[in-house]
């Protein structure tokens, strides 16, 4: 795809600096999480209030609590994919339970002794934003390209400067060229050709075959402390201050294998395997109002300023295995090899995207007067602007090309995402002690390319207990994921991509006191 190629030719020259598009998406293309309540109701809270995962959503809601009250919230997650790649479809699955499935932490409200008709709430709350744990496979027959083709543009990049000892002496190169050189997986030939072993076999009108396998886990966090004030039950203001915390590790292996019989060819087989870790915490800033124009309905407004992630860390290795048969054998190298024998490090900021919330709530209040029966209907609209996250060196003397390459990274971004209208709604009836609720959430596609499908689907339900002064919820997101996985990119053909839909459960429980 031609949107790609400039992002491509920078990552022929620069390997060091593994930020790549997709990284926007892994910061700000996740449901909202919440409470085992919030996410029963669809994670629909900008004008609700009375729950602590208001301190991540809309603040304002804050100013519902007159007491105090303690929360955390458990969850189990499963997850199965079902991957599209070269019209070859494989499923994988990764299951793991989390503490830390929502919210934990406290809320104290109180009166204004000065001002009878105010009261104020103070909340400290951490939760898991996004969840990485999953597991991502695909495979199938490629006659088109080969992985090893990025290897050999960013090999004619370093030998137009040098010699191939100046390729393998250069840690730029640590994590593609140097190595495809060091194993012969990339060669030079007659004529200054630079060429890899796989592309004779696909000049010759044979299919590699290509496996892929991503593991990836931990986690987004935020600690948010927030404040809100309640006028006379109209009008609550309210606002946080966020710090994001980024842990994030992922092992892809990809291996590409000759189909043919020929023993005799040059290639047999290799494995690539990529061992990337992130690291990062920032700080970010939310706030918002609720109004309430009459006993019945709510009405709500939430702004997100961008999180400014200040101190993240890139930690990098790569190793490949090379069967070229009668031609080199089977050789095998680590990238810290060409580094030092430590990982590859780079530092840098993140800004993510900024977004904006409007919501609404109908309180229904006595149906059919069975012990005054409560309840509500309630719904978010949220609009994220994507394309708006940018990357930037955080070196104090950032070494040469890598502001360029940042530049041009922010330039792709523009290109390839666009703003997205994300919507939640739900609601609750309440049945004296016990609660039943429904909901239902929808993000849509960030992508400006028409050709990538992806979004976010989820259908919840769950059950409350709540009486003097304990209560515990429990609930069940279903969630349909949709996304692409690119496996490698090219600077002079279109690149091949996996679809990939994930099916997530989530079961999730609340308990907490108030006091």
């Amino acid at each position: 795809m031609k949107k790609y190629l400039l992002l491509s030719l920078l990552l022929t020259g620069y390997g060091l600096y593994a930020q790549i598009p997709e990284d926007v998406l892994r910061y700000s293309f996740y449901p909202q999480n919440g409470t085992a309540r919030n996410l029963a109701i669809g994670g629909a809270m900008g004008s609700l209030g009375g729950d602590i995962t208001a301190n991540f959503v809309n603040p304002a809601g804050l100013g519902n609590y007159k007491t105090g009250e303690f929360v955390f919230t458990p969850g189990f997650f499963l997850n199965s994919n079902n991957v599209n790649f070269r019209d070859t479809k494989l499923k994988s699955s990764k299951n793991n339970f989390n503490f830390l499935g929502g919210p934990i932490g406290f809320v104290f409200g109180t009166g204004d002794r000065y001002k009878p008709n105010t009261s104020k709430a103070f909340s400290l709350a951490v939760t898991q934003t996004a969840n990485y744990n999953n597991t991502v496979q695909y495979s199938g027959y490629n006659n088109y390209s080969s992985f090893s083709e990025q290897f050999a543009e960013q090999a004619v990049k370093g030998l137009s400067n040098g010699s191939v000892e100046d390729v393998l002496n250069d840690p730029q190169y640590a994590y593609g060229a140097a190595p495809a050189l060091y194993t012969y997986l990339v060669d030079t030939f007659s004529g200054n050709r630079v060429k890899t072993q796989p592309e004779f076999l696909l000049a010759d009108g044979k299919a590699l075959f290509q496996q892929n396998t991503l593991q990836t886990s931990g986690g987004m966090y935020e600690v948010a402390l927030g404040y809100a004030v309640n006028k006379n039950d109209k009008l609550l203001i309210g606002g946080s201050v966020g710090i994001p915390i980024i842990n994030y590790n992922s092992t892809s292996t990809f291996r590409e294998t000759d189909t043919s019989s020929d023993a005799n060819n040059n290639f047999g087989y290799f494995n690539y395997t990529d061992h990337f870790s992130t690291k990062g915490v920032g700080l970010n800033l939310k706030l918002g109002i609720i109004f309430k124009p009459s006993e019945f309905l709510r009405l709500g407004f939430a702004v997100h300023t961008p999180s400014y992630i200040f101190t993240l860390k890139d930690k990098r290795n790569v190793d490949l295995e090379v069967n070229t048969e009668n031609y080199k054998g089977v050789r095998s190298v680590s990238s810290e090899i060409f580094t030092n024998n430590v990982p590859g490090e780079s530092n840098y900021t993140l800004l993510t995207p900024w977004k904006a919330m409007v919501s609404g709530s109908y309180v229904l209040r006595g149906v059919e007067n069975v012990k005054e029966q409560k309840g509500f209907i309630t719904a978010d609209i949220e609009y994220v602007r994507h394309s708006a996250s940018s990357f930037y060196s955080a070196n104090q003397t950032p070494a040469a090309g890598e502001a360029e390459y940042y530049t041009a990274l922010n330039k792709v971004i523009r290109s390839e995402y666009k703003g997205a209208f994300n919507f939640r709604a739900g609601g609750e009836l309440k049945f004296n002690v016990i609660m039943a609720r429904l909901g239902f959430a929808y993000y849509t596609n960030p992508y400006k390319d028409p050709a990538l499908k992806a979004n976010r689907m989820l259908i919840s339900g769950g059950v409350g207990y709540r009486n003097k002064g304990f209560f515990i919820d429990l609930t069940y997101v279903y969630a349909l994921n949709k996304d692409v996985n690119f496996p490698y990119r090219l600077q002079d053909k279109s690149n091949t991509f996996a679809s990939v839909k994930n099916n997530r459960g989530n079961i999730v429980a609340s308990v907490g006191i108030k006091f």
